[in-house]
């Protein structure tokens, strides 16, 4: 009895020891995945990080090589001449916002400068040794008194006879190189031969060398061929951070990134709880399993009656089980239905929006058609009967013109049933202008779009909730405006790979792109009449029901819609309509 219990207690123990040696290799296989896929990615910010400092220096490397040729630059013997290039120098300086523009004689003496004192020695900085020797010479440093970093490009100026006469320097403000960038990516560093961190988009990290102040690095793993350091001292660095480094010699320095690996060890510790989760549920079945034979088979006595109990238990199970789906289909057919009914209540939101301009839309075409009838009648008495049809006309091309407008209206405001099916973007666009014509011009909203010519752009989708979403686009876009007095609305069409439509405006621009699609997410006063939030929502759920995909950013003018639309082909036509 007791080698059966000791028997019974070893298989569960053993199990449990192997699971967690495979929930260990799940993760450390899953950790070097997730490594490298973040080496990957963070590879190519340090290269961009890098491409954007090599390529930002190079305008000054340009404009030294440039300025070192200059014929005021020829002769400096006297002072005449050297005023005249301490102007030029002035210049060039103002113009590029360098910290300084100077020329230094064959001796290294500063014979003109923008900024500089007249008369100082260069001659035995490395930049300028470099180019007395005929070559671009490079270097940084910190200028002081006042404490500026400043990177120096060095163009030697060749005489006649072939030799060097002087070199043209220009002081770059690597502060300003680090604006554009500074906190846009992981933390970011470039380090000169010493090791001591130069240029960063993490102020903390200047002139900071591995082993010296903070932060500290306790530690160095290799991981799957990936180093990562362990930092201790800095609130704004990770505690574990992959880092990766790349030789700039075009600069002379060497560029670093840190990247914090958390991501990849969560990743990894849900993958091996996943399997871990799964094999212990399997175990645990199995463990069930046995049980109850070993039960069953100490139990046979009572056999019949256990069986009649476990009939009739799973006799109320399977009722419960049928009522549980019985209510799934429900909940299932209600939320269906609650879907449609809330796209409905988007167009009916939209459309209430648009009720003044489309009543005055309406309202003008009536009075315009009584007006002719009066002036027909009137026509017709005198016995005018030409211009009594000039009158008629008019007024059938205002019935016209209000029986398009109804008619969109009607189409833009019924319950869509429809499968999917080839729309042309082109129409479906000119209505959705056409419903918004009137609220643009009550909001003195200008529109930039020139039209296609219609059949030649068809897409895959439903016309009339195609026409809701951009009704929904353009009436966000006059919402933003409204504040300000400048308002236009620019609608483009790009017919590439893959087929976008843009919907952008010159107002404020998105305050939380990331957020703008949630639903009842909105930046407008609680409880205001204006909307509850679901234009943009709807919209998203429309656009990716039709195979699509819609996404809202801020550009230089404003907010920018981009909806992107599978293009109608001949194959999807046959699929269809198998």
């Amino acid at each position: 009895m007791k080698t059966q219990r000791i028997l019974r207690l070893s298989l569960p123990a053993g199990f449990l020891l192997a699971v967690a040696a495979l929930a260990l290799a799940v993760w450390s296989y899953g950790y070097r995945q997730a490594l490298d896929s973040l080496a990957e990615r963070s590879a190519a910010d340090l290269a961009l990080a890098s491409d954007r400092v090599s390529s930002q220096l190079q305008i000054y490397q340009e404009l030294a090589v440039l300025t070192a040729g200059h014929p005021v630059l020829e002769d400096l013997s006297t002072a005449a001449a050297r005023e005249r290039a301490a102007a030029l120098l002035r210049a060039v300086a103002d113009k590029t916002a360098a910290l300084d523009v100077f020329f230094a004689g064959a001796d290294g003496a500063v014979l003109a400068a923008a900024e500089g004192v007249p008369g100082a020695s260069v001659a035995q900085e490395s930049y300028f040794r470099r180019a007395k020797q005929g070559a671009l010479g490079t270097g940084h440093g910190v200028l002081q008194p006042e404490g500026k970093r400043a990177y120096f490009y060095a163009a030697p100026a060749f005489a006649a006879n072939g030799g060097v006469r002087g070199a043209l320097v220009v002081v770059a403000d690597v502060a300003d190189v680090e604006q554009t960038w500074r906190g846009s990516l992981p933390a970011v560093f470039f380090t000169g031969a010493s090791g001591e961190v130069f240029i960063a988009n993490r102020s903390e990290l200047l002139f900071w060398r591995q082993g010296e102040g903070s932060p500290e690095v306790m530690r160095r793993d290799l991981h799957g061929g990936h180093e990562i350091w362990s930092l201790q001292g800095s609130p704004y660095l990770p505690q574990r951070a992959l880092h990766l480094a790349v030789q700039l010699p075009v600069i002379g320095m060497t560029g670093e990134i840190l990247v914090d690996v958390a991501p990849a060890r969560r990743i990894a510790a849900l993958q091996a709880a996943a399997l871990a989760g799964t094999c212990l549920a399997f175990g645990a079945m199995l463990f069930f399993v046995m049980e109850r034979r070993r039960t069953l088979a100490e139990a046979n006595a009572v056999l019949e009656s256990r069986v009649a109990a476990r009939t009739e238990a799973l006799s109320q199970a399977n009722v419960q089980l049928r009522r549980e789906v019985r209510e799934r289909e429900e909940a299932e057919a209600a939320l269906k239905r609650a879907q449609e009914e809330l796209v409905q209540a988007g167009k009916l939101s939209a459309l209430g929006q648009m009720s003044a301009g489309i009543s005055h839309e309406l309202n003008q075409p009536l009075m315009a058609i009584q007006q002719y009838a009066e002036n027909g009648s009137a026509f017709l008495e005198r016995g005018k009967a030409e211009r009594t049809g000039e009158n008629l006309g008019r007024i059938a091309d205002m019935a016209a013109r209000m029986a398009r407008i109804i008619k969109n209206l009607r189409a833009f405001a019924r319950n869509e049933s429809e499968p999917v099916g080839r729309v042309d973007l082109i129409k479906v666009l000119e209505d959705a202008v056409e419903l918004t014509q009137a609220r643009l011009r009550e909001c003195s909203v200008r529109l930039d779009w020139a039209p296609q010519p219609r059949g030649e752009v068809f897409v895959r989708g439903g016309e009339v909730r195609l026409t809701q979403v951009f009704v929904n686009l353009i009436n966000n876009a006059a919402d933003a405006m409204l504040d300000q007095e400048d308002r236009l609305i620019r609608i483009a069409v790009r017919t590439g790979a893959p087929l976008t439509v843009t919907v952008a405006d010159i107002g404020p621009g998105l305050k939380e792109p990331e957020k703008v699609f949630d639903p009842f997410y909105s930046t407008k006063a609680v409880g205001s009449s204006e909307g509850m939030g679901l234009g943009l929502s709807i919209s998203y759920g429309l656009v990716q029901s039709f195979g699509g995909n819609i996404r809202g950013a801020n550009t230089a003018d404003g907010a920018e819609f981009t909806v992107e639309l599978e293009p109608w082909s001949a194959a999807g036509e046959r699929e269809n309509a198998a």
